[in-house]
């Protein structure tokens, strides 16, 4: 039995919507724990490498700083997915509720507005990278690879908050992500 949620005609749009929603959860984890994980191949095989042989592997800084661009980027979307990017909460949490409620839905609409706006110029920026035809020092990488998961985080980060604020639109509750009620309601 389908749940009134998915009923009607936007039953099919929304199960799709969710099906899109979970693969894309799925693939920033799996990128953010590769991106880490790479990030403490390189630093600590490095290190290991240059106490035994006394030289450095030439490509590990190149490797580590695209894993540390796509962990930075990728991982805005995820923190406003789980509501754990950093905030100043001081003032929301002494407000009262009407406040609170307005905020919520301030805060991530201009922060989404920030975003794309950022996103915008990542776009110019990493368009002059690839036509410039810059590559990396040690191995010859194309450097607009590198910086191409920096527009990318950004939009996906911009789509999360304005999850994030419609969320606050359609329920009573304050909602600091999707799934993370304010925690001076619960």
């Amino acid at each position: 039995m389908a749940d009134s949620n998915t009923s009607g005609a936007a039953g099919p749009v929304m199960r799709v919507t969710k099906a899109l929603d979970a693969g894309l959860h799925t693939l920033e984890k799996l990128i953010l724990k590769w991106a880490i994980i790479i990030i403490s191949v390189m630093t600590f095989g490095n290190v290991i490498y240059r106490t035994l042989t006394g030289a450095s592997w030439h490509f590990a800084e190149e490797v580590s700083e695209l894993s540390i661009i796509v962990a930075t980027f990728f991982g805005i979307s995820y923190a406003a997915r789980k509501g754990r990017h950093i905030s100043m909460s001081a003032f929301f949490d002494l407000a009262p509720y009407k406040v609170k409620k307005f905020l919520s839905i301030f805060n991530p609409f201009l922060t989404a507005v920030i975003l794309f706006v950022v996103a915008y110029f990542a776009v110019q920026y990493t368009y002059g990278v690839y036509e410039s035809g810059r590559t990396t020092a040690a191995l010859q990488f194309p450097y607009w690879l590198m910086v191409v998961s920096i527009p990318i985080g950004l939009v996906l980060g911009g789509i999360q908050f304005l999850r994030n604020m419609w969320i606050n639109i359609v329920n009573k509750e304050i909602y600091l992500a999707q799934e993370k009620k304010d925690y001076n309601e619960q």
